[in-house]
């Protein structure tokens, strides 16, 4: 099982995946599952009446408004995967913000694709706790991105206090 970076209580650390991404052509392994959004919709029902944890992985031209209803499901018993095509393709921020704040989504949302730690920052702001990092980066090293800095400039889905607000 690959290394996956999770974002806990502000804290990271490096854990084994307990997902399999399965490609919509490969045959269901046992266990726990990341599939796509046309998968998902397909197979969904009977996947989470199975007792499996599912996980959905969007691309970065559908929106996470396609798994509204099925949102609070997947927060006790999988996960919203968010992949990143390209490193400057920044719609996978939109949709991570839109399941926090706009769906109340408490379950994991996890990076996946070109995921770079330069932008872990960001992607904690914005409501991600799991990273699949595409170099090889440590934990440590994804927490210090995290926290480089201290100031931030407008709220967010981190709950973190703006700086005109910390002037006041």
């Amino acid at each position: 099982m690959p290394t996956l970076i999770e974002l806990k209580d502000g804290v990271c650390r490096g854990i084994d995946d307990p997902f399999t991404h399965v490609a919509d052509d490969e045959a269901l392994p046992p266990g726990d599952v990341i599939i796509s959004l046309t998968r998902f919709q397909q197979e969904g029902d009977a996947l989470l009446s199975d007792g499996r944890r599912v996980g959905v992985r969007l691309e970065a031209h559908e929106e996470v408004e396609a798994l509204a209803y099925d949102l609070p499901r997947l927060a006790t018993v999988g996960l919203v995967a968010l992949a990143f095509p390209k490193y400057r393709d920044g719609r996978a921020y939109t949709n991570a913000r839109l399941a926090r704040e706009r769906y109340g989504f408490k379950g994991q949302v996890r990076a996946v694709g070109d995921v770079l730690r330069e932008q872990a920052g960001f992607m904690a702001r914005v409501g991600f706790d799991a990273f699949e990092p595409a170099d090889d980066a440590s934990a440590n090293e994804w927490q210090a991105a995290i926290r480089r800095y201290r100031h931030v400039y407008q709220r967010s889905a981190d709950g973190r206090t703006p700086a005109f607000a910390e002037r006041e």
